[in-house]
């Protein structure tokens, strides 16, 4: 006699509800709850910036995620402090960065098409409650904006009350890519950050322009600002003040948002939660930003909320056959736990100065090619930058 499938339940179509859909779609009968439709998040405001480093882009190939054809690839990471532009350190394998709002709606309508079933509706703390009654496990994907649930939370690892950055995003046209094509990540000490991201948009090739301002520093001057010609003007005058560089490679004739959809302003305070938890007897789980909330400085939502869904994925298979416990979550939390605190503790600590040893190793990456690969690869491999900034006594 043939078991029937269990029955999961996805909330949420980020990156981890939809690495998680397309994981997990053979073997389980896969139901995702989201708010807003394909068309209604495809014109919608962006809702933040994200970049696939190698082993996500891995794990897409993995499950079987669209491809996005012969887009430009990102193959280098240029650092920059104050008006010093230290090296460009070149990726082991190259990332890709895709508008959320592209890279969501056509993934969603591709898993429709392969019979994955999508429910349009907003669930609550109240209405999770059902839906735990109804699917054998509910997996909570809801994103930066807090878990249904009351997973508790992990205080080593969550050390911030309030925000340490505002987050100020614009996907913007008329700027010339820096060469080689990469990320740039250039460091204002005492005043915050500025990504330049090459991206895949509707629209065609884009700059995302995403300035992380430490609140009430002199880079911290978006506050009130609504308009999408607004927004642009202040991009454009904050370039000019702070970073030179950017700023002659603007095209002052064509400087634009993509749309009027595409700039953002945000501040989230960072936390840790261990992703399970018992409700009515059934284990409920979490997975990506819901329960492993970082700062956004290093760029690494994606790329944990990814690793997160295969061990997830992973998790589920092996107890494919079992009763869904305490011991399953138990399993998902140990599989992620060690991957989730190097992140987080390399992630905390960008958010301070940076630590002498770590300027020191940025100074020899300007005079070592290999050292200058190496630092790059801190973006891909959270593991390396773990190590460089928080293990240096520590002996492996």
């Amino acid at each position: 006699m043939r078991l029937l499938k269990k029955r999961l339940c996805i909330i949420g179509s980020g990156v981890a509800g939809l690495h998680l859909a397309y994981a997990l779609r053979n073997d389980f009968n896969i139901t995702v709850i989201e708010r807003k439709s394909p068309d209604q998040i495809r014109r919608g405001r962006i809702m933040s910036t994200q970049v696939h480093f190698g082993p996500t882009r891995n794990r897409e190939i993995r499950f079987n995620m669209p491809k996005w054809g012969e887009q430009p690839l990102i193959k280098s990471i240029h650092i920059t402090i104050g008006n010093q532009k230290l090296f460009v350190g070149k990726l082991q394998e190259p990332a890709l960065s895709v508008d959320q709002r592209l890279y969501y709606s056509h993934s969603i309508k591709d898993l429709i098409e392969k019979g994955v079933s999508f429910r349009l509706e907003k669930v609550d703390k109240e209405s999770v409650e059902v839906l735990i009654d109804e699917f054998d496990l509910v997996i909570d994907c809801t994103g930066k904006n807090g878990s249904l649930l009351p997973f508790s939370t992990e205080e080593d690892l969550s050390l911030f009350k309030t925000p340490q950055r505002k987050c100020i995003v614009g996907y913007f046209t008329g700027i010339k890519a820096d060469t080689p094509l990469g990320v740039g990540v250039t460091v204002l000490p005492g005043l915050g950050e500025m990504f330049e991201i090459p991206a895949v948009t509707e629209h065609g090739p884009a700059t995302i322009m995403f300035v992380m301002a430490i609140p009430n520093s002199d880079l911290d001057v978006f506050k009130g600002i609504k308009s999408a010609k607004e927004f642009t003007l202040k991009m454009r005058s904050t370039a000019q003040q702070f970073f030179p560089e950017i700023y002659n490679r603007i095209d002052g004739k064509n400087f634009a948002l993509c749309d009027e959809n595409s700039f953002l302003q945000t501040a989230l305070t960072p936390i840790i939660r261990k992703p399970y938890l018992m409700v009515k007897n059934k284990l409920v789980v979490g997975c990506g930003d819901s329960v492993f909330l970082n700062d956004p400085i290093t760029g690494q939502g994606c790329n944990l909320s990814s690793y997160c869904a295969e061990q997830l994925y992973e998790t589920l298979m092996e107890y494919k056959n079992s009763n869904w416990d305490v011991e399953t979550g138990e399993s998902y939390w140990n599989r992620t736990k060690q991957y989730v605190k190097e992140v987080t503790e390399w992630t905390n600590a960008m958010t301070k100065p940076l630590p002498e040893h770590v300027v020191q190793l940025l100074l020899q990456g300007a005079q070592d090619q290999v050292k200058a690969n190496e630092i790059a690869e801190w973006f891909a491999n959270p593991t390396k930058a773990y190590e460089a900034f928080i293990s240096t006594t520590t002996i492996h």
